[in-house]
């Protein structure tokens, strides 16, 4: 696993090793994250990520937030709960020496609490497939203050995810096993 682009271009991330099969960590494949920074930054949304804040819920290796940081994000907020994913986050943050540009939560991302720090402009979202957790997660995440309104959600699931109340569908896009939903939330 490498960062496609920009400042950390071509830096091979920390192994996954055996990873950690009870928290599903799966990381998004350079294929499937170089398709989907193109389709971000393809012109449809202008640019959501120069500058952005930016919040990766169940973070796994950190890898989409390291590279929107690779690519002019201010700011990343990893949050995960699994052992394994906070070690693979804090060597990956080692890596491309981006500690004062992130910070790692080591918390369940349904059960956010308040966020202490300004909301987020653009949210990746890659829960353990099939289990609701993305659902749960976004809305637990829009109660605490973590998200700005008008928000940027990039949402990968199994299959098309439950569209919450007052978001609207962008884009949505079918990678192998993968469905990518791109949201915008009111």
């Amino acid at each position: 696993m490498r960062i496609i682009a920009g400042s950390f271009r071509g830096l091979t991330l920390a192994a996954l090793g055996k990873g950690d099969a009870g928290k599903h960590l799966r990381p998004t494949s350079d294929r499937v994250r170089e398709a989907l920074f193109s389709h971000l930054l393809g012109g449809r949304y202008g640019d959501p990520i120069s500058g952005a804040r930016v919040l990766d819920l169940f973070a796994g290796t950190g890898a989409l937030g390291l590279e929107a940081l690779s690519r002019g994000a201010a700011h990343v907020t990893f949050v995960d709960d699994g052992r394994v994913a906070g070690g693979l986050i804090r060597r990956n943050v080692e890596l491309t020496r981006s500690a004062d540009s992130t910070r790692l939560h080591r918390r369940d991302a349904t059960r956010l609490e308040a966020n202490p720090d300004a909301p987020h402009d653009l949210i990746f979202l890659d829960p353990p497939y099939g289990k609701s957790m993305g659902e749960r997660a976004l809305a637990r995440a829009g109660e605490g203050g973590w998200i700005a309104p008008g928000a940027l959600v990039v949402w990968e699931e199994s299959g098309p995810p439950q569209i919450p109340e007052g978001a609207e569908m962008e884009d949505q896009r079918r990678y192998g096993d993968t469905v990518i939903t791109v949201l915008r939330l009111g």
